[in-house]
């Protein structure tokens, strides 16, 4: 291994990146999909749109990825951000009955669901761009159960999140990411874990400490 080479090991079945905003998390997110042939703005594997010009990170180029000698049956790129371009694009290619029917037919949550519901497949792979963006806490629970069914027959998540329901996936792989790169990282000891369970525990001392601070 290089000096400078970073190496973040892949659970194989949910990985979770952590971290403040602008930590590189979603960065790196959009390397591995990018780098796996999917699409930057998200989507599945083969489809191929862009909206922006110059918004894709370079980080794509300088990865390596190790994975199985036994490729997956399908991969899909989900990112919050530009969920409403892929489906758009899901309409152009006239895929929408793969999806249960046009996301732009649902609420962003109920097109969310129905994208995991109907396209996710067996034996896939599954990079999730802060999908708790969608989704009431009811629908993260739905989340859940299907990634537990998923995972069940062979499929593998990487996830980028803030939502400590997420993090909390039984067995999951926890990087935190920090100034000084991901670090492994137990459930109880990251940092938005701590502060939401502070709050929920005492959600008026909370505010008034905080209100006192400004």
């Amino acid at each position: 291994m290089a000096k400078d080479e970073l190496v973040v090991a892949l659970n194989r079945a949910v990985t979770v990146f952590v971290g403040d905003n602008g930590s590189g998390k979603s960065t790196l997110l959009e390397a591995i999909a990018v780098s796996q042939g999917m699409n930057a703005e998200g989507g599945a594997r083969g489809m191929q749109f862009q909206t922006r010009d110059g918004s894709v990170s370079t980080l794509h180029q300088h990865l390596r990825v190790l994975r199985s000698p036994q490729p997956p049956r399908d991969m899909f790129f989900l990112r919050a951000e530009s969920y409403f371009n892929v489906a758009t694009a899901i309409e152009n290619y006239g895929s929408a009955q793969w999806y249960g029917g046009s996301p732009h037919d649902k609420s962003h949550g109920e097109s969310f669901i129905d994208l995991v519901a109907h396209r996710f497949g067996p034996r896939s792979v599954f990079v999730l761009d802060e999908p708790e963006a969608a989704l009431s806490v009811h629908g993260l629970l739905q989340l859940l159960v299907r990634m537990r069914d998923l995972v069940d027959q062979g499929c593998q998540f990487i996830i980028a999140t803030h939502s400590p329901l997420l993090m909390a996936y039984p067995g999951a792989t926890l990087y935190d990411f920090t100034e000084t790169g991901p670090t492994a990282v137990e459930w109880a000891n990251i940092d938005t874990v701590r502060i939401t369970a502070h709050f929920l525990a005492q959600p008026t001392d909370f505010l008034e400490e905080l209100f006192d601070d400004d």
